[in-house]
C-alpha cells in the first residue's frame, strides 16, 4: 500500500528536502514541487539539492519533480506543505483546483501572516478542508540530522488516526521513529511557539547569559506554552511529550536552530533587518511573534517571554533592558 501511495512534498528548503529523503525510504514515487527550476534541473542531473542538505543523494527513479503547483496537486492524494509560512499564501494563490478531496499535512512551523492563523486553521477556514483531512508533522527533528541519518523522532498528528498512521509508516525507517497524535491544533501551536522561545534563547545567549539562565528560561517556556495552548484549544494533553517539550528543547538549544541563530544575532546587536539579510534560511519565529502576541492580548495567558521577544523584535526595544526585566519574572 505504501509503495503505491501518491504523496507530494511542496517546498525546496531543508525541511522539505529531509521529508523527501524520508519518504523515499518507503514510497516508490514521491512528487516534489519547488518553484526554483534551476534547482530542479540540478537535482535531475546530479541527484542533490544544490541549495540545502547537499549531502543527501537521491535515487531519481523515486522522484517526480515539477514547478507546476496545480499539476503536483492533481497527481497526489497526500500533500505535504513544507513552504515557509511567510510564502505559503502566495503559493496557494496559484491553486485552480479544490483541496477538499486531498489529505493535507503541514510541516510548517509558523503562522500565515495574511490571516494570523496556524496552517491547519488556515486550510480549514480558507480552503474548507475538513479537520479530519488535515494533519501536522512535528519534531523534535532537525533536517540536518535527518541528512546525517541520526536517530530522530517525529509526531504525526491528525484527527483521523488511520491517516496519521499511514503517513507515519511512510516516514518511519531505521533512523526515524514516529508516533501519532490526535492533537492537531495543540501540536501545531507548540511548533509555532517553540520558535519564539528559541529566539528568546538566542537573544539571551547573544547577551551573554549562561547555561543556568537558559535552563530556567526553557523551564518557564514550557509552562508558558502550556498556558497559551490551553487558552486556544483546551483538551487533555501531556505538555511534557516530545511533540511539545522535546521540540522546544531541540529548537532552543541546538546549533542547527535558525530561530536561535536569529535571536543570537539580535542579542549581539544586529537589527532585525540585518539579521534576516545575513541568514540564508527563514526564521519562522520572527513571523510568528506578532500574531502570537496579538492573539494573546485577547486570550490573556501569562506570557512574559513572548512579550519580551515582541518588545525587542517588533518594537525595537533594548534586548539588554527587556531581558533584565524578563529575568525578574522567571522562576
Amino acid at each position: 500500500m505504501l509503495s503505491s501511495l501518491k504523496v507530494a512534498v511542496f517546498g525546496g528548503g531543508s525541511w522539505a528536502t529531509a521529508i523527501v529523503k524520508m519518504l523515499c525510504e518507503n514510497v516508490d514515487q514521491v512528487g516534489w514541487y519547488m518553484r526554483n527550476t534551476t534547482a530542479i534541473d540540478y537535482i535531475k542531473e546530479h541527484s542533490h539539492n544544490p541549495n540545502y542538505l547537499t549531502s543527501i543523494e537521491f535515487n531519481n527513479k523515486h522522484l517526480v519533480l515539477s514547478d507546476d503547483f496545480n499539476a503536483m496537486v492533481s497527481e497526489a492524494d497526500v500533500l505535504i506543505f513544507a513552504i515557509p509560512s511567510a510564502f505559503l499564501n502566495a503559493e496557494l494563490s496559484k491553486l485552480t483546483l479544490s483541496l477538499k478531496d486531498k489529505t493535507v499535512f503541514s510541516a510548517i512551523k509558523g503562522i500565515v501572516p495574511e490571516t494570523g492563523l496556524i496552517v491547519g486553521e488556515h486550510l480549514h477556514e480558507i480552503y474548507k478542508i475538513p479537520y479530519d483531512q488535515i494533519g501536522v508533522i512535528t519534531g523534535p527533528c532537525h533536517a540536518e540530522e535527518v541528512a546525517l541519518e541520526r536517530l530522530s523522532y517525529l509526531t504525526i498528528a491528525c484527527q483521523d488516526e488511520k491517516k496519521a498512521k499511514i503517513l507515519s509508516d511512510c516516514l518511519t525507517s531505521d533512523y526515524i521513529f514516529c508516533k501519532t497524535s490526535d492533537d492537531i491544533i495543540g501540536t501545531e501551536y507548540a511548533a509555532m511557539l517553540k520558535n519564539i522561545y528559541a529566539i528568546a534563547a538566542g537573544i539571551a545567549h547573544g547577551l551573554g547569559y549562561g547555561d543556568n539562565y537558559q535552563a530556567v528560561l526553557m523551564s518557564n517556556a514550557v509552562r508558558e506554552m502550556k498556558r497559551y495552548i490551553k487558552k486556544v484549544h483546551k483538551m487533555k494533553r501531556n505538555i511534557n511529550n516530545s511533540a511539545y517539550l522535546g521540540d522546544l528543547l531541540v529548537t532552543g538549544y541546538s546549533t542547527f536552530s535558525r530561530n536561535r541563530m536569529f535571536g543570537n544575532m539580535i542579542g549581539k546587536g544586529y537589527t532585525v533587518k540585518s539579521a534576516m539579510m545575513e541568514m540564508k534560511m527563514v526564521a519562522e519565529g520572527y513571523y510568528a511573534v506578532k500574531p502570537a502576541y496579538e492573539m494573546n492580548q485577547i486570550n490573556g495567558a501569562k506570557t512574559p517571554i513572548i512579550d519580551a521577544v515582541y518588545s525587542v523584535v517588533y518594537e525595537g526595544k533594548s534586548p539588554k533592558k527587556h531581558f533584565k526585566i524578563l529575568s525578574e519574572h522567571l522562576d
